[in-house]
């Protein structure tokens, strides 16, 4: 058993609350541990405006999706899920088939993850009850040795079998030749499931006290220990989007069960085992040979995430070494600017890394060769996006570096927000970098966001993280605060009470005041990559970022970061952005969509001089306020090409001048479709 706190902390309580998503209060390798789960609260601004919307609109209107049955969907052509009938059906409460995608399970339950970390902050007693409808039927669709799984519980329930019964071994029961059984297929998406189940019953406990999902997911954790010993090879083809790794080692933290890290350790241990291994899922090699990103991009960083994990319980350096490398390969050679990751719809393994290979694999959604960033054909999912943030605020807590917190803003603001649109019922699930109406064929998965999609993985898990962005917004060591994401809030804990009033990320000024202070020493102010000037000031007098002073009620700290626009361009070895900028004002990445095109000329047609002036204004779109840049862009062509042209002689520039209006990325597509471009030719 792991050995209680015996110092007080900043934020120690004996609450349901006192952890955060990620308790490493004991964690041998942690700098820094979470802020007690919804200690912090957005109090208006950008964040305020988004957290509104998203625990209003988008948990509930995301519930209607997934409590509309099959039957329904069907008669009237409405767009539903079944998901919640599918739990209704392997509890019994209702009679029917399966209906949907495998993994459904693992996405209602961070669709409930997202719910339990709204109730945290505002104890909305319809969220509680909500939820506590949900828990009813997982707790009485699991199996009585921890085993659950929607499609298999109905296969057996609807084939006669007790799914409550005594199993006779860990592996589960023995069914029917022509019934579904456990890890039947490793595109079942079991672990997956089970992974997310884990981590809700925990947030879930944390937010509310209550401990009816928790035993839920302590049952699944239970299940995944014993047939880790006494299945292990077939387990370990079982490792698809491996959720269940964060999940082991979240329950070891939160229950102090040795078993739940040998768990952890063993998951990982046995992918080294697995035999006939391939890139796509990061197992031909054992990952401590890995130094590189490689595969599918979702299961390379959940994975990432995981072993991050597992590194802070056991400070093995072997694995920082890995995890290290492959966080530096995928921010120097293989993210975009707006943090997406898995460029390649479809790529072969060769892309995915250099090692000696005796045959090539295709790869779904891949990390691609270093630099190989296409635009218009990019796949990026939102799901990889997020699985980038675990990685990094993992990476950050047990090293401190203000590096991993960049690409956590980058991913909040750009990667992973885009993904919703801004009355949170749309949805994207892959994010391009351009959409023009005359590329020549369709891509598998739209460019236009959608209510319900078939593959809905990414909308719930979109949801869970954008709840729960406050909760990186400080971290504590002993007596140290560090202040990692600035916007409008309020920190309270039982120790100490901290106010921002800022209007980031529109303005740089930030101004933090202690309410409390009760053992606090030092403030660490992070410097986002982006800034190049600023001040720091407290009470009047000029600080530095580290302050470290005996701090009182009524302390003022001001902080003012030059924002300005800048253009950004990319190294010359990404050939798809060769001779082109990207703009970006703070840590908003902007684009141009084709109404904003002064004259309705061609995206195609439009360059930006470098010496371009933007004029900052307000704008409102679907309640959401943003700041929109203005400038004179150049009209360099226009004669049209066919798509029977390839190649023609270079036509007369006219340069002609054409007023245009940027967006941040994360607003495209909320006005209809129409073309956009994040990446715009430089005008020479």
């Amino acid at each position: 058993m792991r050995k209680a706190i015996v110092a007080i902390m900043l934020c120690c309580a004996t609450a349901a609350t006192a952890q955060g998503l990620t308790d490493m209060s004991n964690s041998s390798q942690a700098r820094m541990k979470n802020t007690p789960l919804g200690a912090v609260k957005w109090t208006g601004g950008f964040w305020g405006n988004r957290f509104n919307m998203l625990s209003t609109t988008g948990i509930w209107d995301m519930w209607n999706t997934w409590n509309t049955p099959w039957e329904v969907i069907d008669d009237m052509g409405l767009h539903g899920s079944n998901g919640f009938r599918n739990f209704e059906v392997a509890a019994g409460t209702v009679k029917g088939k399966h209906h949907g995608p495998p993994f459904h399970d693992g996405d209602m339950y961070k669709w409930l993850e997202a719910c339990a970390t709204v109730y945290a902050i505002t104890k909305d007693p319809k969220i509680d009850a909500l939820m506590d409808k949900f828990i009813e039927q997982v707790a009485l669709a699991q199996r009585n040795d921890g085993y659950i799984h929607t499609p298999v519980v109905i296969s057996e329930r609807n084939a006669g079998f007790d799914s409550h019964a005594k199993t006779e071994n860990a592996a589960g029961i023995e069914i029917g030749k022509d019934q579904k059984h456990a890890f039947a297929s490793r595109l079942n998406f079991e672990t997956y499931n089970l992974g997310h189940l884990m981590t809700a019953g925990i947030i879930h406990k944390r937010a509310t006290g209550k401990t009816t999902l928790f035993n839920c997911s302590k049952k699944a954790a239970d299940f995944l220990y014993n047939f880790l010993t006494n299945d292990a090879a077939e387990l370990s083809r079982n490792a698809i989007c491996p959720s269940h790794y964060m999940g082991a080692v979240e329950m070891y933290r939160e229950t102090g069960d040795e078993k739940y890290l040998t768990l952890a350790k063993g998951l990982i241990a046995i992918r080294d085992s697995v035999t006939n291994g391939e890139d796509h899922n990061q197992d031909r090699h054992k990952f401590r040979d890995q130094y590189e990103a490689m595969g599918h991009a979702v299961r390379a960083n959940y994975l990432y995430a995981g072993v991050a994990d597992l590194y802070a319980e056991t400070g093995e350096e072997q694995l920082m070494k890995n995890l290290s490398a492959i966080w530096d390969d995928i921010i120097q050679h293989k993210i975009y600017i707006m943090g997406g990751c898995g460029a390649l719809y479809d790529g072969v393994s060769p892309d995915g890394t250099t090692y000696d290979q005796p045959s090539i694999q295709q790869i779904h959604q891949a990390y691609g060769r270093q630099f190989q960033l296409p635009q218009e054909a990019a796949h990026n999912e939102i799901c990889a996006q997020i699985g980038m943030m675990l990685f990094s605020w993992r990476m950050f807590q047990t090293t401190g570096d203000g590096k991993y917190i960049d690409n956590i803003e980058n991913e909040l603001y750009n990667g992973i927000l885009s993904g919703i649109s801004l009355d949170g019922k749309d949805f994207f699930y892959t994010e391009a970098l351009r959409r023009t109406k005359e590329f020549p064929y369709v891509m598998r998965w739209p460019k236009h966001r959608q209510h319900y999609i078939t593959c809905f993985c990414c909308p719930p898990n979109t949801l869970r993280t954008l709840c729960q962005a406050q909760e990186y917004a400080y971290a504590v060591n002993q007596n140290t605060l560090y202040v990692n994401l600035y916007g409008q809030n309020v920190l309270k804990t039982k120790e100490m009470e901290v106010e921002q009033t800022t209007n980031y990320p529109w303005d740089g000024k930030v101004t933090i005041t202690i309410q409390k202070a009760k053992d606090l020493s030092t403030v660490k102010l992070h410097k986002p990559n982006w800034v190049e000037q600023y001040t720091v000031k407290v009470n009047g007098e000029t600080a530095d970022l580290d302050i470290s002073r005996k701090w009182k009620k009524g302390d003022v700290i001001e902080v003012n970061f030059d924002m300005r626009p800048r253009l950004i361009e990319a190294n010359p070895l990404v050939e798809e952005a060769k001779n082109q900028i990207a703009v970006k004002r703070g840590p908003i990445v902007y684009c141009l969509e084709g109404e904003d095109i002064e004259g309705g000329y061609n995206i195609n047609d439009i360059a930006i001089p470098a010496d371009i002036q933007f004029t900052e204004q307000k704008m409102s779109l679907n309640g959401h306020e943003m700041m929109v840049l203005k400038g004179e862009a150049v009209l360099v062509n226009q004669k049209k090409w066919d798509n029977q042209t390839l190649y023609r002689e270079l036509q007369p520039i006219t340069k002609k001048k054409v007023k245009i209006q940027l967006i941040p990325y994360y607003a495209w597509d909320n006005r209809g479709i129409q073309d956009m471009s994040l990446w715009l030719p430089l005008a020479r």
